[in-house]
């Protein structure tokens, strides 16, 4: 229900809302472009109108999901979640909220900078300093983990490498000319990576 004077959502957000859902519900959901309109109350027309392939509606429902900030603070102190869930929520923090086109750039940008040509010791630091950052959330979740004994493993530095691989590799995916099956695989080596890393799925 809307309240008093505010605007109900429009087409194209309630198709986003529509198709959140259905991710928030199984994270492994295809998202059928069909099943995504009924859901939306829309026409598959006006589906096609905002987003002409399916494509294009996974890479606006990935925009979405990763523009929503939530302290990962919150997320991975919540034990109402299980752990593996946690970590998942917070690793999606790590990658980049670009898909498709803006993805692509932004890789052409780092690979221009950082491999094109020989890296300065500027770039060097600069490259270190980026990455350090992302070690440091790693490290930080996983010692919140591993305090309560949900880490495979003690070994915190093997696990920040891994993981910080697994967003990396994930990141350039997105930059490709990849399938209508991105987020659905996305989700999977996520959990997948989660999994090798955690002792059980708890």
């Amino acid at each position: 229900m809307v309240e008093s004077g505010t605007q109900p959502p429009d087409t194209r957000a309630r198709i986003l809302i529509a198709a959140c859902e259905m991710i928030g519900e199984d994270p492994a959901s295809s998202l059928s472009v069909r099943a995504v309109a009924a859901r939306a109350g829309v026409s598959m027309g006006s589906l096609r109108h905002h987003f002409p392939t399916q494509r294009a509606l996974h890479d606006a429902v990935m925009q979405t999901i990763y523009s929503v900030v939530t302290s990962d603070e919150e997320i991975i102190h919540d034990r109402s979640l299980p752990a593996r869930d946690r970590l998942v929520r917070c690793l999606r923090q790590i990658l980049a909220p670009e898909v498709g086109e803006p993805a692509r750039r932004a890789w052409v940008k780092v690979f221009d900078a950082y491999i094109v040509s020989e890296p300065t010791a500027e770039a060097r630091r600069t490259y270190k300093a980026m990455t350090n950052e992302g070690d440091r959330h790693l490290r930080h979740w996983l010692t919140v983990l591993a305090q309560e004994g949900a880490l495979r493993d003690e070994d915190i530095d093997t696990h920040v490498h891994f993981l910080g691989t697994v967003c990396t590799g994930l990141s350039i995916v997105r930059a490709l000319p990849a399938d209508d099956s991105i987020l659905h695989r996305e989700t999977e080596t996520l959990y997948a990576a989660v999994d090798a890393v955690l002792h059980s799925a708890k």
